[in-house]
Order: C-alpha cells, then sequence, then structure tokens
C-alpha cells in the first residue's frame, strides 16, 4: 500500500499512515452530518498507532466520553473520529487527503439516516446502524 498522508485547510497540522486501511465509506449519522456541516461524511479507518501526527490537534468529547473528534484549533478542520467501540483504530477524513484518488469507498453505513434530498447512484453496500455493528439494507 502506498503512504497515504493528509492535512488540515491551514496546514498546521499534518498526518501519515502506511496503513492498512482497515475499511472506507461514507456515514450518514446525524452526529457525523453535523460535526461536518456536510450531508455525509467520507471516512476510512486505519490502526490508531499506525498513525503519525504533526502539529497540535484539538478535541471534542461526546456521548459521555466515548467519542472523541480532534480537529485542528487554528482553522477548525475535522480530522478524526475514535470511539471506544474501536479502541485500536483511528477513522480519517477523506477530505483531508493530500491525494483524494487514494480513498475508495466500498460501503454507506447508517444509510437509514441520509437525508431525504440525497440522492444516491453508486452500487455500493448500504448499512444501517444495529445495536451490535450494522445490518445490511434490503431493497436498495
Amino acid at each position: 500500500m502506498a503512504r497515504l498522508t493528509g492535512r488540515c485547510l491551514c496546514g498546521a497540522v499534518r498526518w501519515e499512515t502506511d496503513g492498512p486501511v482497515l475499511w472506507a465509506g461514507h456515514c450518514h449519522c446525524d452526529s457525523c452530518r453535523r460535526a461536518t456541516s456536510a450531508p455525509f461524511t467520507s471516512f476510512f479507518g486505519v490502526p490508531r498507532d499506525g498513525v503519525v501526527w504533526t502539529g497540535q490537534l484539538a478535541e471534542h468529547l461526546t456521548s459521555g466520553g466515548s467519542v472523541r473528534r480532534q480537529f485542528c484549533p487554528d482553522c477548525g478542520s475535522q480530522m478524526t473520529y475514535q470511539s471506544t467501540r474501536w479502541p485500536e483504530e483511528t477513522h480519517l477524513y477523506a477530505a483531508t487527503l493530500d491525494d483524494p484518488s487514494q480513498f475508495a469507498p466500498a460501503a454507506h453505513f447508517h444509510f437509514e439516516e441520509k437525508l431525504p434530498w440525497l440522492v444516491i447512484a453508486d452500487d455500493l453496500p448500504k448499512y444501517a446502524a444495529t445495536a451490535d455493528g450494522a445490518a445490511p439494507i434490503q431493497d436498495q
């Protein structure tokens, strides 16, 4: 796998990783939409200990402290999503990649929360959230 690198809008925070990419997809949950002010968020997961950071990150804890969203304190760019549910992973925003063509989404998550005015025309699998993970949505 090629080295992945990325940065925030102002360049004060940079990251790099050799992966591996554990998964990649689009999240439609209300929490991610509101955190990024976007109709959905594109993420990929990598081993947490494999990400090297340059610059300082600020963070916001949510969900009773079980979710940590890290961002650039200078420009506000969202940089990571981390959860106690996946303690060994860091979820990086695809839009921070220096080369966005390196992102290959494989699925839509929390698809039941998709905004009604958003039209999705791809053939990627679509999953709904469940208490123990995700379940495929039938009749996509």
